[in-house]
């Protein structure tokens, strides 16, 4: 799904836009007004009227896509929502003549560049991510992650038990305050500088070379640590899996009111260039 949308029809809308492009350019070359080119000769209607019907259609993707029940009709709207929408940037920026100025007119063009920008951001991430996704999980899922981390918790809380005091201490914090999650950044990042079951490894791995342990507490430190060292990898990944799952949400989150916003923008427009002009 993730790749055929791309390569739909053998880049059926990829061939579309790059000829749509290509007809643009070569239309703006040879196009001679008498005053420099703008929105206001008979080439920047014609290219302004093609954009406001692409953004319009465009837009309507992501109504039209809830009406589909199959893949393969979503996969060519998908192809052509991506693959026309790019396209956008050569024609709305032709539309402009290289005209820009602090005015509705340039609002409308620099939300559509933020359309374009989140959106190419959209696909990249839809493209790849998926399998990122699959690969860090393996057969599991968030939730079977989080309830293995809980029962190595109990186990190491347990072990814990029959060492000293400040290793019973460290065990239980890091099982009491799991951290997974937080702030934006903190998920993005996928990582956590403090993290409290690192620092009991880290602990744990000193206590052998202070001397002072017998065999039996010995056997006892090896089965916690390799406990906390298995607890630590799924806590990584499920740090990975929030950030995986927030890069695939958060364009969605500045893509969308971006698309609101340049439609009302670009209203605006036209009733400045029909009515005000």
């Amino acid at each position: 799904m993730h790749r055929s949308f791309l390569t739909y029809r053998g880049f059926l809308f990829l061939k579309v836009a790059g000829l749509a492009g290509i007809l643009a350019v070569a239309l703006y070359m040879g196009h001679a007004p008498m005053d420099a080119p703008n929105g206001g000769t008979w080439l920047g209607y014609g290219l302004g009227t093609v954009s406001v019907f692409l953004i319009f259609w465009l837009a309507w993707f992501g109504v039209r896509k809830r009406r589909y029940s199959g893949v393969k009709p979503l996969r060519g709207w998908l192809s052509a929502h991506v693959y026309l929408g790019s396209a956008l940037l050569v024609l709305a920026t032709l539309h402009t003549g290289f005209q820009f100025g602090w005015n509705v007119h340039t609002l409308a063009y620099g939300l559509m560049l933020l359309v374009i920008a989140s959106g190419i951001f959209g696909t990249v991430a839809y493209a790849r991510l998926p399998r990122l996704v699959a690969d860090n999980r393996g057969r599991r899922t968030l939730e079977a992650m989080v309830a293995e981390i809980s029962s190595l918790d109990r186990e190491a809380r347990q072990a814990a038990m029959a060492l000293d005091d400040k290793v019973n201490a460290m065990v239980f914090a890091a099982s009491e305050k799991l951290q997974l999650g937080g702030s934006l950044w903190r998920i993005l990042s996928g990582r956590e500088p403090a993290c409290r079951t690192s620092a009991c490894i880290a602990h744990l791995e000193s206590l052998p070379t202070k001397g002072g342990i017998g065999p039996e507490e010995g056997a006892i430190l090896g089965t916690l640590v390799r406990l906390l060292y298995r607890k630590r990898e799924l806590l990584h990944r499920a740090r990975l899996d929030l950030r995986y799952q927030a890069l695939l949400d958060i364009w969605l989150h500045i893509h969308i009111p971006a698309t609101v916003l340049l439609i009302v923008a670009l209203v605006a427009h036209v009733v400045a260039v029909f009515f005000f002009w």
